[in-house]
């Protein structure tokens, strides 16, 4: 009872002296740009939650105390802070906050305000990329650029992204974008760390990427990293930990099932031998967990800015025995010596680890994602004396085999930066020198013990080790001068770069290990392989630029960059890139004052022309083969070959792209829109052709053939609030069309599936990802064989190789993403939805478990299965070694289309006066859902899949394929 009467005394007092601190305060708050009354802002006491809101005439009222600070806020305005000092009533001017058009955008070589762009370009800032976590920079791009697809082809932690922006650009040469990291081009962003990432801008269209001429064909994505920005130094301490499971499974046979089949296709066994039930999928996949911690110190001293950082990041797959891990330090150093000369850093270190487990191949190849499907149940993980049981039938070792029975490891150390100085030598006039590289050594490292595994004990155990040297550097030198002659505004740029590539490989294999205690190859005492190579390519390159501005309404942006390549012949070696864009700011012009709703109203049009010479080192030369030995007198002797044939008139592929745009702002910036519509043409295709015989080869690199990507892209964003809820929102929609132009008449296959042969078709007239094969009839009732309608629509059960067709096509007709985030004073909530829709899937996984041709387990699908005469089913039957029923047919192509809830994010900020109390600047708490569900009508595990990774031609193949996990995090970020 005292206890109580203290308290209550306590509350009581407090309360009193607090009545006694404030009063009321009102006032009102007025639009800058017209001296309105601005009704819906928010005004609250600095540092609480104690405020109010503006009424219909722009009035507030609430009880404060008269020493605080108001902070005045609304969307689209500046905020304003008010200091009382004592007074009970003020009046507020907001200002409109033209940051959004005011934004620096970084462009190749330098930046640019957003308003006075002229070219395609689309930015992931800041906000966006601190939505939710992410161990890769693909990550953070997919679904939040319009025109850029992200295409992850398999889920495990060491897999990366190939990137597409405005579709395939080529056949034989490179697709993927350039990567500049704060000015250093590189091409593996899977050891980058993305809390380190500022912003990312990606160039879209030729008249932005030009600038980097031969590297800019494929797009360029440009990103920043983090820089200081305070005052006073400001620590930051984010981490997470998850847990990742695979979201769906596949129904297969159990024991008894399986026992029935193989009885059916005349395998018999003794069965009391096998008389397990192991459900492989439970074996294989487990949760994974994950853990990321990152610090980072930052800040601006008078001249000096600085970001400091390190951090740990481990992932655990979902499936057994795949891992990542990297560790990241980070220095961004700026120093502005005196009022002429600057100088800076940007550095990173990275040690990145990975396990990987095989997918993308049969069980018989080792393939674990098959290999949960195909084995069959009645086994169980490990035999009596250790070692890992096999199929009943053949010799086909269990998954666990291929993800525990070795030991295998790739190990990445790289420095990736840049040192640079910059010197201002008359106003407006400067000189900058930058020199960068990106230096990576990497070894990997496999043991298969002698003992284990079947393959192990037939090759008496496996020990290989490779290393994987890459330097690379660049230098370039660029004057810029920027002036302002009444109306006009003129930006030149002027420049050189020379780069230079090298790269040193290694491998070794030895065999005959006595025992499994020493896992290096110099334990085995046979030598079974042992080489070694170097290439080198250099690229020398001269630039320029010019931005013109007239009266903020008439802009030119004029790009021409020379480059010349030691892919090349010395008379094609240099290749000439020109781009222009205009722009005209109609929101500018004296007619519109009336339209006082749209803040920005901008007319885009451009042309460009880039190159391409990813087509490997030496490409014009004809190379010496090695390996061609020849016995004489029983000794062998070295021997040498031609390898191709050479071809000085080789040059550069070259891809001339068409752009026009609209941007669009309204309502004091709250909603912001964004059309394009381009038309690619990508000429003189790198393009491996057949030859003559008599020229004694049956290819060579050549420039045939011409590729079309044609498309809209559209992206919207709102700026919604009410009160103290807040809600923004963005989507993007891309439509591309993609064709092969001329290919001189020729035909190219690529993607053999269980030796059915190839899948993909590239011809004249379709489009990159077509597939090829037969078209599915159905079953007989009578004999339970398949039949295909052939080439004048009858039905056969022996098509010949001309009744195949283009059966599908792995071409999505439009991809998307939704972002929504919402606030209520100290919550946060963001979801993120992305999705494909249109394009078709090569379900190359149900040739492997609905053939039923040998002893793989099959799926539950097969119960319906053909097995007597009369049958109506559309499953055919069982026949031992015949591939009839499973030919590459209409019966495996799904449609792939699917929308996923890619991110749910919900967040708290303690509030100010809390983490105040705490000595903390902010504090955020976290959880993260990614990949919570899919709507797919597809029946494999996922419907983003991609078995042949970066391919060209070899798109939409689900062939056990590693699917995307579900992910539920957990996280905590300090800022002190």
């Amino acid at each position: 009872m005292k206890i109580n009467i203290i308290f209550w005394g306590l509350c009581l007092f407090c309360a009193g002296f607090m009545q006694a601190q404030t009063q009321t305060i009102t006032g009102t708050v007025i639009d800058g740009s017209n001296n309105l009354p601005l009704p819906g802002a928010n005004v609250v006491v600095k540092g609480t939650n104690n405020g109010s809101q503006t009424d219909f005439n722009g009035y507030f009222s609430f009880e404060a105390d008269p020493n605080s600070t108001l902070v005045v806020s609304f969307i689209g305005f500046i905020t304003e802070e008010v200091e009382l000092n004592g007074k009970t009533a003020v009046e507020v001017t907001l200002n409109e906050d033209s940051q959004s058009l005011d934004q620096v955008v970084v462009v190749g070589y330098g930046s640019q305000q957003r308003r006075d762009i002229t070219g395609s370009i689309s930015t992931v800032d800041e906000e966006a990329l601190d939505d939710r976590p992410n161990t890769q920079v693909g990550a953070l791009i997919q679904g939040k650029a319009a025109g850029v697809q992200v295409v992850s082809g398999s889920g495990k932690p060491s897999s990366g992204f190939s990137i597409r922006i405005r579709g395939t650009n080529s056949i034989n040469a490179s697709s993927e974008p350039l990567y500049v990291v704060d000015g250093v081009p590189t091409t593996d962003t899977r050891s980058l760390n993305p809390s380190d990432i500022q912003d990312i801008t990606v160039l879209k269209d030729a008249s932005s990427a030009a600038i980097y001429g031969a590297q800019g064909a494929n797009g360029v994505v440009l990103i920043t990293t983090k820089k200081g920005k305070s005052g006073k130094p400001q620590l930051n301490f984010d981490t997470y930990i998850g847990v990742s499971q695979v979201w769906n499974t596949l129904p297969v046979l159990n024991s008894e099932q399986y026992r029935d089949l193989m009885t059916e296709l005349g395998r018999n066994t003794d069965w009391s031998r096998y008389n397990q039930n192991t459900d492989w999928q439970n074996v294989i996949f487990e949760d994974g967990l994950s853990s990321n911690y990152q610090l980072s110190m930052s800040g601006k001293t008078e001249g000096t800015t600085y970001y400091l950082s390190g951090g740990y990041t481990k992932q655990e797959g979902a499936v057994r025995s795949s891992e990542m891990e990297r560790y990241n330090f980070k220095v961004n150093l700026s120093q502005q010596v005196n009022d002429w000369l600057e100088v800076g850093t940007n550095l990173t270190y990275t040690q990145y680890s990975d396990v990987d487990v095989a997918d993308n191949a049969s069980v018989n190849s080792g393939g674990v994602l098959l290999g949960v499907l195909s084995t069959p149940p009645n086994i169980g993980i490990y035999n009596e004396d250790g070692t890992f049981t096999s199929n009943p039938f053949q010799d086909w070792e269990n998954p666990v085999a291929s993800t525990d029975g070795s030991q295998r490891q790739y190990v990445n150390r790289r420095l990736l930066g840049n040192l640079y100085a910059e010197f201002t030598l008359l106003e407006g006039l400067k000189f900058k020198t930058n020199f960068g590289t990106d230096y990576s050594s990497a070894t990997n490292d496999y043991f298969l013990d002698p003992f284990r595994t079947s393959y192990g004990r037939a090759m008496n155990g496996i020990g290989t080790y490779q290393t994987n040297l890459s330097n690379y550097y660049i230098l370039d030198n660029t004057l810029t001068y920027k002036t302002e002659l009444g109306k006009h505004e003129i930006e030149a740029l002027a420049g050189s770069v020379y780069q230079k590539y090298k790269w040193e490989n290694s491998f070794l294999e030895r065999r005959n290990f006595a025992s499994a205690e020493i896992t290096t190859p110099n334990a085995g005492s046979e030598l079974i392989a042992a080489t070694a190579d170097k290439a080198e390519k250099a690229n020398a390159s001269f630039l320029a630029r010019l931005n013109y501005d007239f009266d903020d309404k008439y802009l030119l942006t004029a790009n021409f960059r020379a480059d010349g390549s030691s892919n090349f012949g010395p008379e094609n070696r240099w290749g000439y890139f020109p781009s222009f864009s205009l722009g005209w700011r109609i929101s500018q012009e004296n007619f519109m004052d009336s339209a006082s709703i749209i803040n920005e109203l901008k007319l885009r049009a451009g042309w460009g022309l880039v190159g391409n010479d990813q087509i490997g080192n030496y490409a014009y030369f004809g190379r010496v083969g090695s390996g061609g030995n020849y016995p004489i007198g029983g000794v062998v002797m070295p021997g040498t070959y031609p390898a191709s044939i050479a071809n000085k008139d080789l040059k550069w592929e070259e891809s001339e792209q068409m752009n026009v745009g609209l941007d669009l702002s309204l309502v004091k910036n709250r909603i912001q829109f964004t059309a394009d519509a381009y038309i690619k043409n990508t000429r003189d295709l790198l393009l491996n052709a057949p030859l003559p015989r008599s020229t004694g080869f049956d290819n060579a690199i050549q420039n045939i053939g011409q590729l079309r990507n044609k498309g809209l892209e559209f992206q919207l964003s709102t700026i919604n609030t009410t009160g103290e809820f807040s809600w923004q929102s963005d989507l993007n929609i891309s439509f591309n069309r993609n064709e092969v132009v001329d290919i001189v008449g020729q035909e190219i296959f690529a993607g053999g599936i269980a030796s059915r042969g190839e899948v993909s078709l590239v011809r004249e007239g379709e489009a990159l990802g077509s597939f090829y094969g037969y078209v599915w009839g159905g079953v007989d009732p009578e004999t339970g064989m398949a039949f295909y309608i052939d080439q004048n629509g009858e039905s056969t059960f022996e098509p010949s190789a001309d009744d195949r067709r283009i059966i599908g096509d792995a071409n999505p007709d439009f991809f998307y993403g939704f972002t929504n985030t919402f606030s209520y004073k100290d919550f946060g909530l963001s979801i993120f939805l992305q999705g494909s829709q249109g394009n078709d899937i090569f379900n190359a996984t149900r040739i492997e478990t609905e053939a039923m041709i040998d002893s793989k387990n099959q799926s539950a699908a097969v119960l319906d299965r053909w097995r007597e005469p009369g049958d109506i089913t559309n499953i055919p039957r069982a026949e031992s070694g015949n591939t009839d029923n499973s030919r590459l047919s209409t019966r495996f192509v799904e449609d792939g289309s699917y929308l996923r809830m890619k991110a749910l994010t919900f967040s708290y900020n303690l509030p100010q006066s809390l983490t105040e109390r705490l000595q903390l600047t902010r504090m955020k708490l976290y959880a993260t859902g990614e990949n919570l569900f899919t709507i797919t009508d597809y029946s494999g595990f996922d419907p983003e899949v991609n078995a042949f990774g970066a391919s060209n031609t070899a798109v939409g193949v689900d062939y056990g394929t590693y699917p995307q996990t579900r992910n539920l995090i957990v996280g905590l970020n300090l800022t002190f």
